[in-house]
């Protein structure tokens, strides 16, 4: 009983402040916005949930357990155990004799990771296989609907020839997934792919889009892209896009928007990574034209209503009269048969009957002509605008936006008034860094304050702190063998990772100045006795996480996506923070400690 009472003193402040040190690196989590606020604030309610109630668990519970179950008996070492303190302790007596060597290639492991960190590449999150097919092609605007028919079977033709999708459905005027209703020159396409096992060619996704791809570009006059149902939803909800890249260009005149949209793409499409590329159709919608000539009607008597009213008649359709069916009722619309208003001869040979009797035809009162005109008019906050869609296959987004936006500086001149903004997951991934940016350091000052409040010395919270920039050589190795980018699930890998480590630095420099204190030893005699001491429960904490982490490397089932990367930053970030847990710390305890070593002596 004695030595249950004794342990939990003994690990009662450091285990408290670790807990809600490791609470507070989940801040950044919280301040997360968006969908990656919602993808990830439950992991880091959960932590912090588990960390409250393992706390009182550890503290109140499991001694009295211990208690009871334990029988008192002398203490035995696990082989395990055994051996990893027979190969660490002449490790341990090497970093201490050579203290400028460890530090030195620690140095330069930083110093690579901070190289390496630019060329990982970025990206908001990773693409999920949803194992589905969603795809949007647009046609020439003013399209009739059986042209726009005819292609659409075509290219339902063409999809169909890949066995490995199952079912498509497509929506001539909506989008694939939604209800979102826009004109026939625009078809969604949704549909479910083989489950991966059934597949007869050893292919991936991505090759197999590309397939497509090729398969499609043989129909001249259309532009597609290509996305999955979930994915395209959360991009059209996040960023009014369901492609992953947009790029928006503001202005006043509608052609001088569509002049720089085509050099902007034209741009774009020499760039590698970019495909999917399509600019927002904003102009070439046909307009039937009637300029009325107030000469010529004033002739016959005329006035600009009498003519409108023909023309909105014969063309249009007005309504003459009601028809009641019970509580309901219809208009009856007169309206002229198609034959007789389908080009611009027909419809100047419309009579239009004037005061004295005589039917004039309309091309005599009239100018006549079929001209192109605006598609739609888009706007931003009250701003003209034109965007031009993309998505990015083969490369990173942020190394291609950046390398975007040095060659459209460089090759295209914008008029005075108009800009560019770049949005879609690139705007997503920026403003969530951005978001860590400013919460971490708060959080790591907070965990700053703790430990000073815990040691009552600012060098020793700072000696802990060290830890943590070279936790992130383990991360960002790993991050940059495996190939993944650095995304918001690899960041929030990081925070993970931070806890753990400074944690584990804490367990190891508090028992230090523990058996200073109390056991009055020596600099040197304290160091080695607490390292071998504290071996286990470091080695227990990384391993427990790292092996809880091995199947979420190894994951191929839906989502997977999402968690190789932080399951690849904690795994790779607590192997190399463990070992200069065990092996920097305690050889710069040493400098940390020099003056009040210098006083014992």
């Amino acid at each position: 009983l004695l030595t249950v009472l004794k342990a939990v003193l003994e690990v009662r402040k450091p285990s408290i402040f670790g807990e809600i040190i490791i609470g507070i690196t989940f801040i950044p989590i919280l301040a997360l916005e968006g969908i990656e606020g919602k993808m990830f604030s439950p992991l880091a309610f959960t932590v912090a949930i588990t960390l409250v109630s393992t706390l009182f668990l550890s503290i109140f519970v499991i001694p009295v357990i211990c208690a009871i179950v334990l029988k008192p008996q002398p203490e035995k070492e696990s082989i395990i155990m055994k051996y990893a303190k027979k190969s660490y302790l002449p490790l341990l007596h090497f970093s201490m004799k050579h203290k400028f060597v460890v530090l030195t290639v620690s140095a330069i492991f930083l110093i690579l990771t901070f190289i390496i960190i630019p060329r990982l590449g970025t990206e908001f999150i990773p693409i999920i296989d949803e194992g589905a097919f969603d795809m949007d092609i647009v046609l020439l605007p003013g399209v009739s609907l059986d042209k726009a028919m005819e292609i659409n079977q075509l290219v339902g033709k063409k999809l169909k020839e890949f066995p490995e999708l199952q079912t498509v459905v497509s929506r001539t005027g909506q989008t694939g997934v939604a209800l979102d209703t826009r004109g026939v020159d625009r078809t969604g396409y949704v549909g479910v792919l083989t489950p991966k096992s059934e597949w007869k060619r050893d292919i991936t996704r991505e090759e197999l889009t590309n397939e497509m791809r090729e398969s499609i570009e043989e129909i001249p006059g259309i532009g597609f892209g290509f996305s999955q149902p979930i994915q395209c939803r959360i991009d059209d909800l996040v960023a009014g896009t369901r492609a992953q890249l947009i790029i928006k260009l503001f202005g006043e005149n509608i052609d001088s928007l569509k002049n720089k949209a085509d050099e902007i793409a034209r741009v774009l499409s020499k760039i590698e990574g970019g495909t999917d590329l399509l600019a927002e159709k904003i102009t070439g919608q046909p307009y039937l034209t009637i300029e009325i000539d107030r000469s010529k009607i004033s002739r016959y008597g005329l006035n600009i209503s009498d003519v409108q009213n023909v023309i909105e008649i014969t063309v249009a359709g007005k309504s003459a009269s009601k028809f009641y069916e019970e509580n309901r009722n219809f208009d009856i619309t007169v309206r002229l048969p198609e034959e007789y208003r389908n080009s611009v001869e027909t419809i100047g040979s419309i009579l239009v009957p004037t005061k004295s009797g005589m039917n004039v035809p309309l091309t005599q009162l009239a100018n006549i002509s079929f001209t192109e005109g605006p598609v739609q008019i888009s706007r931003d906050d009250g701003l003209r605008r034109i965007g031009i869609e993309m998505n990015i296959q083969g490369r990173d987004i942020g190394s291609f936006v950046k390398e975007a936006k040095e060659k459209i500086k460089e090759k295209v001149k914008l008029p005075a008034g108009y800009f560019l903004t770049w949005g879609g997951q690139f705007e997503n991934q920026q403003r969530a860094m951005n978001k860590l940016l400013i919460i971490g350091p708060v959080a790591i000052a907070l965990i700053l304050l703790l430990l000073f409040v815990t040691f009552r010395s600012i060098r020793l919270a700072l000696l802990v702190i060290t830890n943590l920039p070279f936790a992130l050589i383990g991360g960002v190795f790993s991050l940059w063998i495996s190939g993944l980018y650095l995304s918001v699930p690899a960041s929030v890998g990081f925070i993970v990772l931070f806890g753990v480590a400074v944690l584990n630095g804490l367990v190891l420099v508090s028992h230090i100045a523990q058996l200073r204190e109390e056991e009055s030893l020596s600099l040197n005699e304290a160091i080695i006795k607490g390292s071998m001491d504290r071996l286990r429960p470091v080695l227990m904490t990384a391993l427990i996480a790292i092996f809880s982490l091995i199947p979420m490397l190894y994951s191929t089932s839906a989502g997977s996506e999402i968690q190789k990367p932080l399951a690849t930053v904690v795994v790779g970030g607590l192997i190399s923070s463990t070992l200069l847990t065990l092996l920097l710390i305690p050889s710069l305890y040493g400098w940390f400690e020099k003056r009040k070593a210098e006083k014992e002596i």
